[in-house]
């Protein structure tokens, strides 16, 4: 069984994680290698759900 785990990004911080994976592929495009580990992890980045904090009723 693998290991999953959670991060809790706010957007800035999901913004820089979504452009250093860009870059990875981009170096990784111009030394002629694969990409696919980065394509796999830049799509469940890309289409995590954001979590909604609840509502504090007064």
């Amino acid at each position: 069984m693998e290991k999953k785990y959670r991060i809790v990004l706010d957007d800035s911080e999901w913004k820089i994680v979504i452009n250093a994976l860009n870059d990875l592929r981009n170096s990784l495009i111009q030394q002629c290698r694969y990409t696919d580990a980065v394509d796999d992890i830049m799509i469940k980045v890309i289409n995590a759900k954001p979590k909604r904090k609840p509502l504090l009723w007064r």
